[in-house]
Parts: structure tokens; sequence; C-alpha cells
């Protein structure tokens, strides 16, 4: 048996307080795989569990110390028994969600739907990817092509969740406007998405930044949202007031996507969606759409590397939560595990 020795990885003690520290090294145990990690990104959801708002520390789904991280790629470096070695070498990305395999909805292919599903760097004590390595199960990977870089290889968990949300918006028509709430990483890929499809999309935000760099991108954005009504509109914000608006703002028949969570829960006029005829679909996980937003990614589709700010070191970490971020335009801010 190798003998394992300590690899960086940044640990969220408590509510605000966090630091870069040597923990043991990962070993790949039956059915696993350990990764080098290239790349990883700072998620909303990590924010929150740095200020101790995520509702998942309240529920006791997660606790800490907590080692965050689920938008990663890498190279595989190790595979447990059970696992063909030929993984070896190969970069991949992998699923956030990992279900229990055995109930009915992980037989049924829903697995991040799954009551005892564990989130890498999210629930379950399964550590994250803002480590110089992480352990995973083979399961959950997904093969990049060799000319991905690595940006844009750790842009497809949340390009996941953004590409589901488009193709729900979307439906099967063609030539929709769509208004998109919320600029930041999911609302920019979801209007990437939606551009290619060949939708209209306008996009709606808050503050004078991100109104400016969504139009820097191409894309119709404003404070307010559209005069006329619009056939989709997707929210991609934590604002509890957004998902009544969108129901104001959606022709009938027509769809609401619901993707951005709010720190409080949010109501919506049911009689409204009814009597206006309304699709309104939840998006919660990348899961089914990973396959899809790598090839996406890879045919040239859609390059979501413009929306980084910037690439930081595992030291720097603390200080993007603190709101010490970097200079550079976009929301993403990336992590390079490596980087001293």
């Amino acid at each position: 048996m190798r003998w394992a020795g300590p690899v960086r990885a940044f640990v969220i003690t408590g509510p605000g307080e966090a630091g870069v520290a040597e923990v043991p090294e990962p070993v790949a145990v039956m059915g696993e795989v350990v990764v080098a990690v290239e790349r990883a990104g700072v998620c909303g959801t990590d924010f929150e569990f740095f200020t101790g708002e995520m509702h998942y520390l309240a529920d006791g789904q997660a606790r800490y110390p907590m080692r965050i991280g689920h938008e990663w790629c890498g190279t595989v470096v190790e595979t447990g028994e059970g696992v063909h070695p030929a993984w070896v070498g190969r970069r991949v990305v992998g699923d956030t969600m990992l279900g229990c395999g055995h109930c009915r909805r992980c037989r049924n292919g829903h697995q991040h739907v799954c009551a005892d599903r564990h989130e890498v760097g999210i629930r379950g004590g399964r550590a994250g990817a803002l480590a110089e390595k992480i352990a995973v199960p083979v399961t959950s990977l997904h093969e990049l092509p060799p000319h991905l870089d690595a940006t844009a290889g750790a842009l497809v968990e949340p390009g996941g969740n953004a590409l589901r949300a488009a193709e729900a918006a979307l439906g099967e028509k063609d030539g929709m406007r769509v208004a998109v709430y919320g600029p930041g990483t999911i609302g920019l890929l979801t209007a990437m998405f939606l551009r290619a499809a060949g939708a209209e999309v306008h996009l709606v935000g808050a503050t004078a930044g991100s109104i400016a760099f969504a139009r820097g991108l191409g894309f119709s954005a404003a404070g307010e949202p559209p005069a006329a009504p619009v056939d989709a509109v997707v929210d991609a914000t934590s604002d509890p007031i957004v998902p009544a608006a969108a129901l104001e703002l959606v022709e009938p028949s027509g769809r609401i996507v619901y993707i951005g969570l709010a720190g409080e829960p949010s109501g919506i006029d049911t009689r409204q969606l009814a009597l206006k005829d309304v699709t309104a679909v939840g998006i919660l996980s990348a899961s089914p759409g990973l396959d899809a937003t790598i090839d996406r990614y890879a045919d040239g589709d859609v390059d979501p590397r413009p929306i980084v700010a910037a690439t930081v070191g595992l030291h720097e970490v603390a200080d993007v939560f603190a709101g010490r971020r970097p200079p550079g335009a976009g929301p993403k801010i990336l992590v390079d595990p490596n980087r001293t």
C-alpha cells in the first residue's frame, strides 16, 4: 500500500473562517479514482458556506470543517480496485451529484435528486476540489477532449446547469424572445446557449457593472425587463421577488425556468400560472447536461471563457470570499490549486 502524504486544500472551519491547510492525500478506494485538479471554480454555493448561510448547514446535511469546490477539471492519476487502469492520464470533469445507485430515482437515471445523494464539496462530507487532488467515483467522470483547455473544463459544471435551463426555456420552439434575470455565471452561460440556439435574449441585471459586461458580450441588457412580454423567462437570481415578476412578464402559453435559489421563500400566484397556461420548470443540477455541454464547448458553439475575471491560487480564495476580488471583468473566479 502506498504512503499517502499531505496535499494542500482550502478548508472552511466556520462562518468567515477559512484558509489553506495540509490534508491527507486522497487514496483511490474501490470504484474510485484520484484526480490531480487543474482548475476549480468558485461558486455562490461556496460563498454561502463561507458566510454560514447555506441551508445544508442548518439542517445537518453539511457541517464544518468544509472542503468546498464542485466545479472542476483535472487529470486522473490513480485508480482504485475495480477501475480500469486506462483511466490514468485522462482529462476529466466530474458530476457533483453522487446518488446511492440503488433507489428508484437512481435506477431511472435521476441520481441528482436521490434522497441519499452526496454532493461533492457540498453535502454528505464528500471533500471538494479546491485542493491539489480529489477522490471521486469513476462513474461520476466525463472525459474532456484534448483541445478543451482547463478554463473551459472548469466551466462544464455550471454550463451543464445553464444548458438545461436554456433547453427548458426553449422547449420545442424556435425564434423565441427570452428574458434572463441575473447576468452572473449561470445567467450569462444560459444566455450564451440561448443565443447559439437562435433565440433573442434580453439580460436583466441589477448593477451597472453586470449590465455593462453583458452588453460587452453582445447581449441586450438593462436594469429593467423588456417592455413587451416574452416567450420565456429564466430566473437565475437569488432575489425572492423575481419568480413572481417572471410570471408577470411571460406570454400566455410561455415557459418559466427557475434555476436561481433565494435565501428566503418566494411566492407566485398559481391562479395566474394556470390562467396563462404557463409551463414552469425547476433546474437543480448539471448532471443530465454534462456530456452535451462538453460537446457544445468542444464544437465552439459556446465559448464560456470570457466570463472568467481571474484565476487565483488557493491562498487567495479567502480574499475573494471577503470581497477582495482581483481586477478583471466577468463574474467568475477560477482557482489553480498548483499556483503558489
